[in-house]
């Protein structure tokens, strides 16, 4: 795995996230004790646990953002879920072991993809191979009766004479530069293309008792129902995308994908648990708790290390580092189960935003809202500024609205500035050639109304 110094990651966290520097702190510190535990004996790195930390803030202050980015970082996989969408076992509704299983599954997708693109550059060079002897079988077919192309299978032809050879020597040669140039994107191949049988069974596959029969019962499985040959005319740009992704998978090893996803879960994995107080029973709520304290009480095994049975086999999550959330406005976090509470023994405070973080968050991330609209605007060749005064206009109105409703943090900012440059948007091809400069008066114009209309703002802004 890769091993940032804390001081890293916080300044990487940086280039993203104005603020909440002891959440960053934390998190820095949470990851580096991973790299650490791995530099331990065999017998004491077992004894370690994560850190797993409790973010406490209000909604839209960066607590999602920093443990993306974090896990992003180092590698990870990651998975963010709600935990007001998950039920307790036995009834309806998403159980908590659905959260690793889901993480599994993106990490195999992931890590698939991270080899497919690997051997992207061999997969085309053998895709081309492929075309070329298919296109020069398609020369030699078109000498059939009444000169009509008729279907030809080998894509290896046979040659016998020095004649032969060299003519054939010299068509390969001619199709790799018309390959090379796209100049025959557009002219048809036939070949075989495996596609499902409309009557192939609909299969339900129920996990196994270990990773090994999950492993075998897959691969009976995929032999019982191999997709069927279909013989297909496709043009050279489809058959050459088509060859590419076959070779490619081909040249990718399933079972030590599996291998490797299963450990980078089990060792790097990041779940960040949002809306953990939403699972607080409110002391005036009768019945079955299903979705608040049962979850809670479900939970606590995962994050104590449990073993969860997945499609691709067994899981172990003594090590995944799981990080919490809630804005606890009507709650504490001491109102959680005590149990659940001491598996997350770091926590930390993210501080609402006010107009300055605001003003901020539009200037020096690298992935500010207003660069974003900047580039976006640029592609019908608009030049967007924004001033100085705009940027503060826009602030201060994303402060003044999140005082006066619902306080959502720096989503308030999408919203309004949204808001201000809708006609522009609506507009921008027409505009083509022209430089638009938002300031307070081009802000003002646009939400000043809206703004000074408290049920109007509550609505739209």
């Amino acid at each position: 795995m890769s091993a940032p110094l804390p001081a890293e990651i916080v300044a990487e966290l940086d280039r993203y996230i104005v603020g909440q520097d002891d959440a960053k702190r934390a998190v820095a510190i949470a990851l580096r004790s991973r790299w650490r535990r791995q530099q331990l004996p065999d017998d004491l790195r077992v004894e370690v646990q994560p850190r797993n930390i409790l973010m406490i803030g209000p909604t839209g202050v960066g607590k999602t953002e920093i443990a993306r980015r974090v896990a992003r970082l180092i590698g990870a996989p990651f998975i963010k879920v709600e935990a007001t969408t998950y039920t307790q076992v036995g009834y309806v509704g998403r159980d908590v072991d659905s959260i690793i299983r889901d993480l599994l599954d993106q990490a195999v997708a992931q890590l698939e993809q991270e080899r497919l693109d690997a051997v992207q550059a061999q997969a085309e060079a053998r895709a081309d191979e492929q075309l070329i002897e298919l296109l020069i079988a398609r020369d030699t077919a078109q000498v059939g009766a009444n000169g009509r192309s008729q279907p030809v299978d080998a894509p290896q032809m046979d040659v016998g004479t020095a004649a032969e050879k060299r003519a054939h020597s010299r068509k390969r040669k001619r199709y790799a530069e018309l390959l090379a140039s796209h100049a025959i994107d557009d002219v048809t191949v036939e070949l075989d293309v495996a596609s499902l049988s409309a009557e192939s069974p609909r299969i339900e596959i129920i996990a196994a008792h270990n990773r090994d029969d999950a492993q075998e019962s897959l691969r009976e499985l995929f032999e019982a129902f191999a997709p069927l040959p279909e013989r297909k005319t496709l043009s050279v740009r489809d058959a050459r995308r088509y060859l590419t992704r076959r070779e490619a998978e081909q040249l990718v090893d399933i079972d030590d994908i599996i291998d490797t996803a299963i450990e980078r879960v089990e060792q790097l994995g990041v779940v960040f648990i949002d809306e953990i107080d939403k699972t607080i029973q409110n002391a005036s709520d009768y019945g079955p708790d299903v979705a608040g304290e049962g979850v809670q009480r479900d939970l606590l095994p995962i994050v104590e290390g449990a073993t969860v049975m997945t499609r691709f086999g067994p899981v172990r999550t003594d090590h995944i580092l799981f990080i919490a959330a809630g804005s606890f406005s009507s709650t504490r976090p001491t109102d959680l189960i005590p149990e659940l509470q001491g598996r997350f023994p770091l926590r930390v405070e993210l501080a609402s935003l006010d107009e300055d973080d605001l003003y901020a968050i539009l200037r020096e991330p690298e992935n500010a809202l207003t660069k974003q609209y900047t580039a976006l605007l640029a592609t019908e060749g608009v030049t967007l500024t924004f001033t100085d005064d705009g940027l503060r206009e826009i602030a201060r109105t994303a402060a003044e609205v999140n005082a006066r409703g619902e306080d959502i943090g720096a989503r308030r900012l999408v919203t309004i500035v949204e808001r201000v440059l809708e006609e522009l948007s609506f507009d921008a091809a027409t505009l083509a050639g022209e430089t638009v400069a938002i300031d307070a008066a081009y802000v003002l114009e646009k939400i000043g109304d809206i703004v000074t209309d408290e049920d109007l703002s509550n609505a739209i802004l």
